[in-house]
């Protein structure tokens, strides 16, 4: 985790509500300049840092309402830090908690080049990749709802459906099997469920697609050429990455992705493994997701992959091939390259 670093004239911690912020301005020296409570608008917060405008930083937690303040700061040429919420621990361990003192801890920290970063996500795209993100929700919604279909039919020992039930076309006569009408209807809520969830996947789908053409439809083919890889997947690696450039190093990127645990030490001794919540959740899933399905579309990396499983076992396979993988896509992004196949099986 970075801290950011740079010297300012003013320094602005932000407690950032929905409805209400509150502000902190301090000077080099640490002095206060403002300390207010405010509505939380982009009129309120400019009207109230108008006087320290000259050489002002302005930073916030990482909250579900940072948003509008990254954007009103870019707009007028202020320099916007977003703080990490699980790394700003300093602003949580007093006994006192309070909107007053949490502003004043982000402000003392911003102004010492202690507080930690998170990526601020560019607007272009912000709101592309959150669809993108409300699109696995549904999915998660409708593997639910089908997950309890098997559950009934496990219960009332009907006849197993052969095939996926994600497929609507292995969903025909479920309903059929049922004699009691009250478990007609319990099924036929999640079917319907089901039905309603696959337009709005769908749909949802042919949209992000076509948006991704838009905004980086290179790296958006190049991320398809891996083996495996299709629209899902590459949409979904395009988005949650971002800038390439943001990482000066492959072993940040792999961080970022939760594709490694670093150990702690201490007095010599390994007392456990970090990085379990930090990084991008999304990106970690998706590289799992495609190191399984390369596996089945490359024979020698499913080769290499039974090899290492009986080494080290299937979990730990998996989780050694996602991080070659996620290293490969770091290269082809700042390349410019296709994924090639022979290359990623020589590294």
């Amino acid at each position: 985790m970075r801290p950011y670093q740079a010297g300012h004239q003013a320094y602005c911690g932000v407690d950032l509500h929905a409805r209400s912020m509150f502000l902190c301005i301090l000077d080099p020296k640490g002095q206060t300049l403002l300390h207010k409570d405010i509505p939380a608008n982009p009129e309120a917060f400019l009207q109230a840092v108008a006087p320290h405008r000259d050489g002002l930083v302005v930073a916030c937690e990482c909250t579900f309402c940072w948003y509008w303040l990254a954007d009103t700061c870019r707009e007028h040429g202020i320099p916007f830090v977003l703080g990490h919420a699980l790394e700003m621990r300093a602003i949580h361990g007093t006994k006192t908690k309070s909107d007053r003192i949490d502003s004043e801890k982000i402000a003392h920290l911003l102004r010492a080049g202690l507080l930690p970063q998170a990526y601020a996500y560019p607007a272009e795209m912000r709101a592309t990749r959150d669809l993108l993100r409300r699109r696995s929700y549904l999915v998660r919604r409708r593997s639910e709802a089908l997950t309890h279909v098997q559950l009934i039919n496990w219960q009332y020992q009907h006849d197993t459906p052969t095939g996926k039930l994600r497929y609507a076309s292995n969903r025909a006569g479920l309903l059929d099997r049922v004699d009691d009408e009250c478990v007609r209807r319990t099924l036929q809520v999640d079917l319907e469920l089901a039905a309603h969830l696959d337009g709005q996947i769908a749909e949802l789908e042919a949209f992000l697609a076509a948006q991704a053409k838009g905004h980086d439809l290179p790296n958006y083919y190049r991320l398809r050429s891996i083996p495996g890889v299709g629209k899902v997947l590459a949409l979904t690696l395009l988005y949650e990455i971002g800038d390439i450039r943001r990482f000066d190093a492959p072993g940040r990127f792999l961080s970022y992705a939760r594709l490694v645990r670093p150990a702690k030490e201490s007095a010599g001794k390994v007392v456990g493994r970090s990085n379990a919540k930090l990084g991008n959740a999304h990106l970690k899933w998706a590289f799992r997701e495609a190191a399984a399905l390369m596996t089945r579309h490359e024979p020698g990396v499913k080769a290499w992959a039974a090899k290492k499983a009986k080494a080290t076992g299937k979990g730990k396979a998996q989780a050694i091939l996602a991080a070659r993988l996620g290293r490969a896509v770091y290269a082809m992004l700042r390349r410019g390259v296709p994924f090639d196949a022979e290359a990623f099986m020589r590294s």
